[in-house]
């Protein structure tokens, strides 16, 4: 079966979970090593964090790439996936700020999201 052959809902919600895979694959990539210059941590040098950063993100190219071409075949502009990744990095972010990086909540998380949210209804309103 190719993309042309999936049905759109199920072309969607396939890529929105690579999305999601993706994500926190970059997340990673991006962020890991700032728990290293917490007190108490080991000290890498700078080579070895982006040599490990840059293998971290190429799996997240390994699913994004895919994704978003599924995205496409199933009827998908490159506004809705982009606005739609933007949705997904808050929250695969939020989390991994407070777990992962030991960051406080604060409300303001949840009204950007909800902003987020409301471009993800402008992008998708002309389909609906």
């Amino acid at each position: 079966m190719t993309a042309n052959e999936i049905p759109r809902t199920l072309g969607v919600a396939t890529t929105v979970m690579m999305l999601v895979a993706s994500n926190l694959f970059m997340t990673f990539a991006w962020y890991w090593h700032l728990r290293l210059q917490k007190p108490g941590a080991s000290h890498w040098p700078l080579i070895a964090i982006i040599v490990v950063s840059w293998l971290i993100a190429l799996v997240e190219y390994i699913i994004a790439v895919p994704a978003n071409r599924l995205g496409a075949a199933s009827g998908m502009n490159v506004a809705q996936l982009k606005i739609i990744q933007e949705v997904i990095t808050v929250c695969v972010f939020v989390p991994f700020m407070i777990l992962f990086m030991g960051e406080r909540w604060r409300w303001d998380y949840l009204w950007a999201l909800l902003c987020m949210v409301g471009a993800v209804y402008f992008v998708n309103r002309a389909r609906m």
